[in-house]
C-alpha cells in the first residue's frame, strides 16, 4: 500500500508549499487509487488526481466541496453525509455504512463513527490493503470502537490542528471540535500503534516556521514509544 498526502491543510487561511491544499489522501495498491477527501481547495483539480473513486469522511467544505461540480469517478460516503451533499451532480454514489467492511477500487474501507461535528457528523476509517491495515481521521475528538478501529495497525493518521491544546466544547450534549495531536499520541501508546502522521494542520504548524511544533510531536510520540511526525503535501508512505 502507497499513501499520498494530496494536501494537509485545515479550514484555515494560512497556508505555505508544505501544507497548501486542504487534507485529501491518495491509498494506491497494485495500481487502483482511491482519494479520500476532496475540499474545496480540490474543485476542478480532480481530474489531475484521475482516482479510480473517491470516499468521503463527513461534509464539511474542506473535505467534501471539490465535488460540488460533479466527480470523475464513483464517490462513497456515509448517509448523513449524503443528506448533505445530494445534490451536487455526482453520476454513480454509493453508500457506507459504519462498521460495515467494503471493497472499493481493490482496496478494504470501514467507517467508524467519531465525534467532532454535529452538522456534519464524520467518521474515520480503517484501510486495508493486503496485510496491512491503517487508520485515517483528520477530524476528530473521540473515536467510538477505538480498540476495533487501531487494532493491529501499522500507521494512524490523524488531526494535527492543536499540539496540545484541546479545541473541543459541548454542543447539544455531544462533544465538537480537535483533540490535540497529545491525546492522539496517547491513543496510540494504549492501543500499541507503532506509528503515526498527522494531517488537516492548524495554524500553529502551518506558521511554525522553525518546525518547532513538529520537533515536538516527534519528542511526544518518543515518550509514548510511538514514531511520530507531521504530514506535508506530497509525502509518500510505502507500506508493506
Amino acid at each position: 500500500m502507497k499513501l499520498t498526502f494530496l494536501g494537509t491543510r485545515g479550514y484555515i487561511d494560512a497556508r505555505n508549499r508544505r501544507h497548501y491544499r486542504h487534507s485529501s489522501l491518495l491509498v494506491s495498491y497494485y495500481g487502483r487509487n482511491v482519494m479520500i477527501d476532496a475540499g474545496e481547495d480540490w474543485l476542478g483539480l480532480i481530474d489531475e488526481i484521475a482516482p479510480d473513486a473517491v470516499v468521503l469522511t463527513h461534509a464539511h467544505p474542506d473535505h467534501a466541496f471539490g465535488l460540488r461540480d460533479g466527480a470523475p469517478c464513483p464517490v462513497a460516503a456515509t448517509e448523513v453525509t449524503w443528506e448533505a451533499i445530494g445534490s451536487y451532480p455526482i453520476e454513480t454514489r454509493s453508500t457506507i455504512d459504519n462498521r460495515t467492511p467494503i471493497e472499493i477500487a481493490g482496496i478494504g474501507f470501514e467507517a467508524f463513527p467519531v465525534e467532532h461535528s454535529t452538522v456534519a457528523p464524520a467518521v474515520g476509517f480503517r484501510v486495508t490493503a493486503g496485510r496491512v491495515s491503517v487508520f485515517y481521521v483528520p477530524d476528530v475528538v473521540y473515536i467510538q470502537d477505538r480498540g476495533d478501529a487501531m487494532a493491529d495497525i501499522t500507521l494512524f493518521i490523524g488531526d494535527g490542528a492543536t499540539l496540545k491544546q484541546a479545541m473541543v466544547r459541548k454542543q447539544d450534549g455531544a462533544l465538537v471540535g480537535h483533540a490535540p495531536m497529545q491525546t492522539q499520541l496517547t491513543w496510540c501508546s494504549k492501543e500499541g500503534v507503532p506509528r503515526a502522521a498527522f494531517t488537516h494542520c492548524g495554524t500553529a504548524v502551518v506558521e511554525d516556521v522553525g518546525r518547532t511544533v513538529e520537533a515536538e510531536v516527534r519528542r511526544l510520540g518518543a515518550e509514548r514509544g510511538v514514531a511520530a511526525e507531521i504530514a506535508h503535501d506530497g509525502m509518500e508512505v510505502l507500506l508493506r
